[in-house]
């Protein structure tokens, strides 16, 4: 798959490529306890957890050998998250791994020690009041930042391409997220500069994304427009399936979305991400203080367009977009 690679700021001061060096493999003494709390389900994204764990085995730290893993799920329930934020504290792991802004925040208010790495965070880390700053975050926390937020605008110059006509384009998301907030916040001026309306429907649970696409079948939006944060995408694949079986064109903010029928995504590599905060991990394991590991930015973004989906929809892909791709779904 060609990718797309993005040089983003902090060059000069993360010292990234240092970070990035291969650890030795560690005593097996010490046994190493690791927290790991997703805002969605055990089954949401298994190929981002095969990653990390395979690249921190790699870097000497594997379940069965010198590591236990206490994997807690939030299900997209936001109001559940403090609760379980403070149970994984009271287990006083070594690391805590987290994505997203509203689980990163719970664990943060619940332990201001232990470290945590993110693998991803869909907003400003340093505007949510997270970290310091990028170069130097300060606190307990540090790892991935994934920017999809500011890919608001484009994505929806994309989603134009593929349908020129839309001139509403319905948003499916979880505005209680500040991510969802930030994502809205770029997607509005891309909006008015292409002549777009759009009406934001909130999903909290599996019961709502049923309701939301009564209404869409009732309102006929030109399109959609799906920002993933915890809700959205906990219910990840029923959205797909209903926007497919309404036959509405659909960009996606997440990499999984594409390999489950999604038309169209626009999206940091999140496997990529994945990745390079088990060495952030490895790091941490080996003595290193999360206040002085810099936050690093996404580096490499994907277009993927599942022309299987589009043909079910009966769509027309635009042949500039599909050549433009770094994957193509057949």
């Amino acid at each position: 798959m060609r990718r797309r690679q993005v040089l983003v700021a902090l060059a000069a001061a993360t010292g990234t490529c240092a970070g990035l060096r291969a650890l030795p493999a560690q005593a097996q003494g010490k046994l190493y306890r690791l927290g790991w709390f997703e805002p969605t389900t055990p089954t949401s994204s298994p190929a981002r957890r095969e990653e990390f764990l395979k690249t921190l085995s790699g870097l000497g730290y594997a379940e069965g050998r010198n590591l236990t893993i206490d994997s807690r799920f939030g299900y997209g329930q936001p109001d559940t998250y403090a609760q379980i934020a403070r149970e994984m504290v009271a287990g006083k792991p070594d690391c805590i791994f987290t994505a997203g802004v509203d689980t990163v925040r719970a664990l943060k208010l619940a332990t201001s020690t232990i470290p945590i790495v993110l693998g991803t965070i869909d907003a400003d880390p340093v505007k949510e009041g997270l970290a310091a700053s990028l170069a130097r975050p300060g606190g307990n926390v540090t790892g991935l930042s994934g920017v999809a937020w500011e890919l608001s605008g484009k994505r929806l110059q994309l989603l134009k391409e593929i349908a020129p006509k839309a001139r509403r384009v319905d948003v499916v998301t979880d505005s209680r997220s500040p991510a969802a907030q930030a994502h809205l916040k770029e997607l509005a001026p891309a909006a008015r500069s292409l002549k777009v309306e759009f009406q934001v429907h909130d999903v909290t649970d599996a019961a709502s994304v049923e309701r939301i696409f009564r209404e869409l079948r009732a309102a006929r939006p030109d399109a959609l427009f799906v920002i993933s944060v915890g809700a959205t995408n906990t219910h990840r694949q029923l959205i797909i399936k209903l926007a497919n079986d309404a036959r509405l064109p659909a960009v996606y903010s997440i990499y999984e979305a594409a390999q489950e029928g999604g038309l169209l995504v626009y999206a940091p590599d999140i496997l990529e991400q994945y990745r390079r905060a088990a060495n952030y991990v490895a790091r941490i394991f080996k003595g290193e203080k999360a206040a002085e590991l810099p936050i690093e930015q996404a580096r490499f973004f994907t277009l993927i367009v599942n022309r299987r989906t589009a043909k079910e929809i009966g769509l027309t892909l635009p042949p500039p977009l599909v050549g433009r791709a770094d994957r193509v779904i057949e």
